[in-house]
């Protein structure tokens, strides 16, 4: 209801930023899947019977899928982050770009919070593994995914308004897709992961990016334009 101040000036109450209100939906439905998801691995729903199947119709452990899995370790996927937003703050300083540091950090500070977020789901859910796996718990969500998924994709993400093509925009992104796609086939086919946990991590990972793209897009718009509703 319009405050007596607003009628008296005529204005309305502010409504959110245009971007905020149109990806909203977008953001909501990954994270409405996710929850779903989550609760079916807590109380072992029926979910997990056709999560089952699908893994044994899947899996087929080989070199080649556990190469691919290996894109999502730590050991890979956050230096390429690492190297990326350097390579952005350098060109942010050098160019003299304002607020050329804030897309790299953001990045950076997004991939620390991966851990905090998935470690515990993963110690509350205590999912066991696929049986190509030795016995233990922790499987949900998927580490390795969401590792790839953030690393590549915000790494995709800070690196696009240096490029000067729409072509070579395009093939980050496909890049960046395609190596999560890689580490997420080869995390089922390896028998790593069920199938769910990986999905569960797309969804987690779509509202992180999405998240993070919003902040990037309102921080870093000029100082005028960050003033408008």
């Amino acid at each position: 209801m319009p405050t007596s101040t607003d009628q008296q000036t005529g204005a309305h109450p502010a409504a959110p930023p245009a971007p905020a209100r149109r990806h909203a939906p977008l953001l909501g439905l990954p994270a409405l899947l996710f929850a779903l998801i989550t609760w079916q691995v807590a109380v072992d729903g029926p979910l997990l019977n056709l999560d089952d199947g699908l893994s044994r119709a899947l899996i087929h452990p080989d070199r080649f899928s556990e190469l691919l899995s290996d894109l999502g370790n730590v050991q890979v996927a956050v230096p390429a982050l690492v190297l990326v937003t350097v390579y952005v703050a350098l060109q942010g300083q050098w160019t003299g770009r304002p607020r050329w540091w804030l897309p790299p950090v953001a990045a950076v500070v997004l991939m620390t919070l991966v851990p905090l977020i998935v470690v515990p789901l993963k110690e509350w859910t205590e999912r066991p593994g696929t049986p190509a796996v030795p016995p233990a718990t922790g499987y949900y969500p998927s580490g390795h995914t969401a590792t790839a998924a953030v690393a590549y994709g915000s790494a995709a993400m800070v690196l696009l308004p240096w490029l000067a093509t729409a072509l070579a925009r395009r093939l980050v992104v496909a890049g960046a897709g395609l190596l999560v796609l890689a580490v997420s086939y080869g995390l089922v086919r390896r028998g790593y992961h069920w199938p769910l946990d990986v999905v569960a991590s797309w969804c987690l990972c779509t509202v992180l990016l999405g998240a993070l793209r919003l902040f990037l897009r309102r921080a870093t718009r000029p100082p005028a334009d960050r003033a408008k509703p």
